[in-house]
Formats: C-alpha cells, structure tokens, sequence
C-alpha cells in the first residue's frame, strides 16, 4: 500500500509512551473522519435480555442518557457491558473513572506494585496516605466509592504473554494504557485472536493520541510497533492533565462502542498536541502480511 512503508518508518522513530505518537505526520496521512463504522462494533444482547435500570440508576444517568441515540436503552448495554483496562495509572485510571460514572456495569483492572511519590501528579485514583501501599487496594475502593452499583474486580498483575488471554476473556472491550510495549503487544495479540475490539490510549510530554483496533475491520497495534522498540525507558515526562485528556477521550471510545452511538475512530490515529493544541486525524492502514491480523 502506497504511504504504508513511509508511514511505518514514522511510526517506528516517533514512538513514545503507550502508544506512537506522531509528530507533523498529518500533512503527509491527514484525513477528515475515518473509516465507515456501524452502529456498535459489539456484539450486544437484544434488547429484551438487557438489564433493566432501577429508579435510582435512572435518576444518577438521566443526563447523558438525554445524548441523542444513547436513551434508556444504551444505558442498559451499558450496565451490561464488562471492560477490561491494562494498567490503572494516570491514563487508565481516569478512564476506569469515568467508566464507572458513566455506569458500565463490570470493570476489571489489572495493575501490580505499590503505589510511589512520584505517581501522585497524574493517578487520580490514589491518594497521599497510600504511599507504599498495593495500587489495586485504593483503586478498586475509590471507584466503588464512585458508583457501588459497578461490578470493580481488581487483579495486582501486569499483562504478559502467559495471562494476557485470560484477562482479556473476561471483559467485552479491551483498553490499553500501559507503558511498556511488552504488555501492550501482548494484549494486542490476546484481542485480536479473541477478535475483541481495543482502544488504545497513549501521551508523552504535551503529546497524546487514541485510536481504536477492531478485528476484521482495521489494523492493529503489530502492524505499525511489530516488536518492543530498543530504546523504550520506562520513565517519561507527564503531566497528569495530558494523560487525563487522553483518558476521557478513550472512554468515550469504549462507550460509543458499545452504546453504538457516534462514530469510533476505527482504523484512525487521533493526534494531538496539547502545547499547540493542533489536533489532527491519521489514516492508520493494515500491514499485509501482519502476523496478527493479516
């Protein structure tokens, strides 16, 4: 495909935290919109084996489900819905956030490793007190706190290949948010053979991007980072109002998903850049021969 190679290349030097983030690719691959999407990539229950919503469910969601073609009945997709999110942090923590808000009935996260000093500017989920502590504990109390109503199972592990397909049969939608590329490939794999949709969320310094991957209509992760790049370190610069932009962009990607409402950026690479806050839309191909989608 005329551009893949050139677009690949990019990819491959610009890759940055939990994702590939692309400098000045838009003149060269920008598009307006993306790829034709249908109403929900899901596969949803019908309407009648739905959960039914309680007073009080109607009365905390009553305003989003006012959002044209969301009503009572994409609220209740909602409350059947499952997620699964890899790593919990400032990027994964604020869209198990506003998840839980927003009433998916099921989350399951997956983070190990106690929480550090230096995780407070950006993981919203923790609180000073923790400082020491497993992660996990403060994240699935404060997100019950949020919603009581929200299924919350907390898993103190980091996706690897050995339980990347178990986590990932646990959930209808798959989020990536983690930092090292190990764990993201490893997820890739697990969703594409259980041809699961996965938004993947990514930032680095001012810089953030969201796309989403939907097995047997776009591409996926392998066909533009096939392998863990070399220079990859763990530590980045961030401020957590980048990684949260980002965040709230990629729940609302899980949530069109499954509600069918709006349409998801599957098959595109929303690029942004926070410091000139130019946003731009990327085309993002399938690689022919990708060992995972292909």
């Amino acid at each position: 495909m005329e551009g893949f190679d050139a677009l690949h290349e990019l990819l491959k030097t610009l890759v940055m935290v939990r994702g590939q983030v692309l400098k000045n690719v838009g003149e060269k691959f920008s598009l307006q919109g993306s790829m034709p999407a249908t109403r929900s990539h899901l596969a949803v229950k019908s309407m009648p084996d739905l959960p039914l919503l309680t007073e009080e469910e109607r009365s905390v969601y009553e305003w989003q489900m006012w959002v044209p073609g969301v009503g009572e009945e994409g609220q209740r997709k909602l409350k059947a819905a499952s997620v699964f999110v890899s790593r919990v942090g400032g990027l994964g923590g604020v869209v198990a956030l506003e998840l839980a808000a927003a009433g998916v009935g099921r989350l399951v996260l997956a983070h190990a490793g106690c929480l550090k000093p230096g995780d407070l500017n950006r993981q919203l989920l923790q609180t000073h007190e923790h400082i020491g502590l497993p992660r996990m504990e403060s994240i699935v109390r404060r997100l019950r706190e949020l919603n009581p109503r929200c299924e919350v199972i907390g898993i103190a592990e980091n996706v690897n290949d050995e339980n990347a397909e178990r986590l990932v049969g646990e959930a209808d939608v798959i989020m990536s948010a983690a930092p090292m590329f190990q764990e993201r490939l490893a997820l890739n794999a697990a969703a594409f053979r259980a041809r699961k949709p996965m938004v993947e969320c990514a930032m680095h310094t001012l810089e953030a991007t969201v796309t989403t991957f939907v097995p047997g209509h776009t591409g996926c992760l392998a066909c533009y980072v096939p392998e863990v790049p070399p220079t990859w370190k763990r530590q980045f610069p961030v401020f957590g109002a980048v990684s949260g932009t980002a965040a709230c962009i990629g729940a609302m990607e899980v949530i069109k998903l499954i509600t069918g409402v709006g349409e998801p950026l599957a098959g595109t690479l929303l690029s942004m850049d926070l410091g000139s806050m130019r946003f731009r839309h990327v085309r993002l191909p399938k690689r022919p021969g990708c060992p995972v989608c292909g």
